[in-house]
């Protein structure tokens, strides 16, 4: 069956709040650390070869800047706040310590209960973050011309778009596992549906 669309997935590389365990959310524009720029430079020796017709990322730097390797080409950048990590509220830039762990724990564990209009405190809730991604996606899809695309974006909310693109649950996200600039292959064939090729490499990292 032939392909029409291949996307490149990518989580931002590691910064220092990632290295401290702090959830930075869409609220915190944290710059890559040391590692999180090798990361990124790592992935463009791995991967310089592909013909990426488009860049997608979130607004957030740490995003922007796990791409900049490809930008120096001169290959298109699009920016998209629908592609933002999700909004932790008042959880984003706390210190991790046992009670705000048990807070982040027990929200989590009711969204995998079905629970996905529950929010943080003045957060996003998974529902919210969906319908955003939803809109996102359209844009993307729209570019019909462009059949190899790259998307960097965030650990939530790689989950959650992963769910979109599958036709997964979205009460299931957590099936989807992450860490700093992993990797996911996904191929549209004309019957317009996703198949994952490649799921959470960090191969090109070694």
């Amino acid at each position: 069956m032939k392909v029409k669309k291949t996307i490149y997935i990518i989580r931002h590389g590691e910064t220092d709040f990632n290295k401290r365990g702090i959830i930075q959310g869409s609220g915190i524009d944290s710059k890559l650390n040391k590692t999180g720029i090798n990361q990124a430079n790592l992935f463009y020796s791995a991967y310089k070869h592909i013909s990426f017709k488009n860049i997608y990322t979130s607004e957030l730097i740490r995003t922007h800047q796990s791409v900049e390797p490809f930008l120096k080409k001169g290959i298109t950048h699009t920016p998209l706040p629908e592609l933002n990590e999700i909004n932790w509220g008042i959880m984003e830039g706390l210190h991790p310590d046992p009670y705000n762990q048990i807070h982040f724990n027990q929200m989590v564990e009711d969204w995998r209960n079905g629970y996905l209009d529950k929010a943080i405190e003045n957060g996003e809730s998974p529902n919210s973050l969906f319908e955003r991604q939803v809109r996102g996606l359209e844009k993307i899809l729209s570019r019909s011309e462009e059949d190899i695309i790259m998307i960097c974006m965030h650990g939530r909310a790689m989950r959650s778009f992963l769910c979109l693109l599958l036709e997964e649950e979205l009460k299931n996200m957590d099936k989807f596992k992450h860490s700093n600039l992993c990797l996911y292959v996904l191929h549209q064939t004309e019957d317009l549906k996703f198949k994952l090729e490649l799921e959470n490499s960090t191969d090109h990292l070694w």
